[in-house]
């Protein structure tokens, strides 16, 4: 994750706008603890492009693990209104073990509430 982190870091330094280099780089954040870090990186990409799934898709991820429920709602329910879920799969992979147990229990809680 360091090494990642440094050549994202420098591809961000190279195009300020390159959407997908600032991804790479909040989720090595991710990977190395930096919640934080990763979560002010994510904030800067959703204000510029705030119709992004995979941006906001991690962004509900990082509130769900700081605790911010109806936040993290929020954010899952704008991806679906978007209609492009495609990302989630491909980010479950980046989530460590605990994260995505937290956001697939979540997911699940809150279509069975949907759904009675």
């Amino acid at each position: 994750a360091p090494g990642v982190f440094q050549l994202a870091s420098l591809l961000v330094e190279l195009d300020p706008s390159d959407e997908a280099s600032r991804i790479l780089c909040a989720d090595a954040l991710y990977q190395m603890g930096c919640v934080e870090e990763a979560h002010k990186l994510l904030s800067v990409a959703l204000s510029r492009n705030p119709q992004r799934s995979p941006i906001l898709a991690r962004l509900a991820l990082l509130q769900l693990k700081k605790g911010f429920m109806y936040d993290g709602n929020q954010l899952l329910k704008k991806v679906i209104r978007i209609g492009d879920t495609s990302c989630l799969l491909p980010i479950m992979d980046i989530f460590k073990d605990e994260d995505r147990r937290l956001m697939q229990r979540h997911c699940h809680v809150r279509a069975l509430t949907i759904l009675k």
